[in-house]
Parts: C-alpha cells; sequence; structure tokens
C-alpha cells in the first residue's frame, strides 16, 4: 500500500460515520435541524409591547423578546425614566446587559458607580452583588437583558451587613 493511500484510509476511518452520513445527504431526522426559514423571527419596533414592570417603580417598562422575565429564562428590553433610582438592591440570576440609549448608572456597594451609554455591556451578577441602579437626567434609559432565570430585584435593607 502507498503511503497516500495509507493515508487517506486511516483519514476515512477518523471521520465519525454521521459526519459522513450527513456529507453524503443521508442525514437522519433525528439529527436534521428545521429549516432556517421556520427558525427566523422578525418583530418591527411597532410590534414591541410595553407594559409596566411593577407598580411599585412607577415609568419602568419592560418589553419581553422571548422568555418571559416573570417566570423564567428571557430576553427583554426594559425602560428606565429619566431620573429613575433604584435604591441598594440585588438579583437571583445574572444577566447580560447592553445598553441602547440614554445613560445607565450602577453604583455597586462601596465602590465607585459607572456610567455607560449606547453601545456598552456589562454582566450583572446574581447573588450577593449589592448595588443601586439609576438613569442620568438627561434622557430615558433603553438597555437589553438576557437572563437565564426570571427578574427579580431584592431590595437590601440599608442597616443590614453584606453576607460572608
Amino acid at each position: 500500500m502507498r503511503a497516500r493511500d495509507a493515508l487517506m484510509l486511516g483519514m476515512t476511518l477518523a471521520v465519525p460515520t454521521t459526519v459522513l452520513a450527513q456529507a453524503s445527504g443521508e442525514a437522519t431526522a433525528k439529527h436534521a435541524s428545521p429549516p432556517a426559514a421556520s427558525r427566523l423571527v422578525v418583530m418591527p419596533a411597532s410590534d414591541v409591547k410595553w407594559t409596566d414592570l411593577d407598580p411599585g417603580a412607577p415609568g419602568v417598562k419592560v418589553a419581553d423578546l422571548w422568555g418571559n422575565h416573570a417566570t423564567g429564562a428571557f430576553g427583554a428590553l426594559f425602560k428606565l425614566p429619566a431620573g429613575f433610582a433604584a435604591p441598594l438592591h440585588t438579583h437571583t440570576y445574572d444577566m447580560k446587559v447592553v445598553i441602547l440609549s440614554g445613560t445607565y448608572i450602577q453604583a455597586p456597594e462601596g465602590k465607585p458607580e459607572f456610567r455607560l451609554g449606547p453601545g456598552s455591556y456589562f454582566l450583572q451578577p446574581g447573588g450577593d452583588y449589592r448595588h443601586t441602579t439609576s438613569c442620568d437626567q438627561a434622557s430615558d434609559c433603553v438597555f437589553f437583558v438576557e437572563g437565564k432565570g426570571k427578574f427579580d430585584l431584592k431590595p437590601v435593607d440599608a442597616g443590614k451587613a453584606a453576607p460572608r
């Protein structure tokens, strides 16, 4: 057997049979993905449904894009009115946040605040990460949030020490 033939045989034996089946067009329905067109989701801004987040937070709005922010994993738009401020609090789950408009302000307990404008990103830790959240007075803040669990805001008693 020539060296080239031996190399080709070795490469063929190393390729999993599912890859060979898919390459030859024999993919089973078990491994097939739905057609791309059936997975397409389009939501023009005019179709986004804004609702009040919480009666205790006047003017704060949320619009679920997928999932449900009140019950589990979600992707949603949030809107804070200009000048809004939430007192010291925590969240149960991590959240990935992208600022779309306005200037979002967060102050981690005992640390300097940070201010983020449009196009900025941050990972909001869940658990015992205590912080305040606000929106600059100049304009409303709109941001996208993705979370693996429901959105919650758990106020922290200002006189209570942070857990160790």
